[in-house]
């Protein structure tokens, strides 16, 4: 009986994911709160990656924690929030783009592309930069939703294959070979740019 009267842990950085879902599960605000607030910069960057809209993916954002939240008590791999909460985001991400496409709105424009990330000692080298930007950004987007999302996934979220594999919903082999043929493909885009021979 002393037990159900203890309080509960203090939630501190140190806090595991896999603690924090076992007390979202029984209905603890504050630890839901605190995955969200764990791990909501990098979803959002993830869907600004992938919708390439930063208004669409904040909406998109509010919706993939809005799901995580209902569909949290059937987590059964309580370590495995962060690849779960990127499949989610996965999801989203792509519903948000047929319901563009199929309103037939392009939101995508060259202003979008981001300047140089690096200060440029000289306006041609700024000008070079942003060229740069604008290709890795033109590369990015001509690669497939799915196959661009892997690649995302590993290349700026740190996601392991096996958690990538569960993002997706894809097998371990597939994985490997969709961002193996992604990055051939931007190798290819990016090659005549960074003065490398055509493959």
């Amino acid at each position: 009986m002393l037990h159900l009267l203890r309080r509960p842990e203090p939630i501190t950085p140190e806090t595991p994911d896999e603690a924090l879902v076992r007390r979202a599960q029984r209905n603890d605000a504050d630890a839901f709160r605190a995955l969200f607030e764990r791990h909501v910069t990098s979803v959002r960057r993830f869907l600004r990656d992938l919708i390439r809209d930063p208004d669409a993916a904040d909406d998109a954002t509010q919706e993939t924690f809005t799901r995580a939240h209902v569909q949290l008590p059937r987590l059964g791999d309580r370590d495995r929030f962060r690849p779960w909460v990127f499949g989610i985001a996965r999801n989203v991400a792509f519903e948000a783009r047929r319901v563009r496409q199929h309103q037939s709105l392009e939101l995508d424009s060259d202003d979008d592309v981001p300047a140089a990330v690096l200060p440029a000692p000289d306006p041609e080298r700024t000008l070079l930069d942003r060229e740069l930007e604008g290709q890795l950004t033109n590369a990015l987007g001509a690669l497939s939703e799915h196959r661009r999302a892997a690649l995302l996934l590993r290349l700026d979220h740190g996601l392991s294959y096996d958690d990538i594999a569960e993002a997706m919903g894809w097998t371990l082999p597939m994985v490997k070979n969709e961002i193996h043929r992604a990055r051939l493909a931007l190798r290819a885009s990016l090659l005549p740019h960074l003065g490398g021979p055509n493959p």
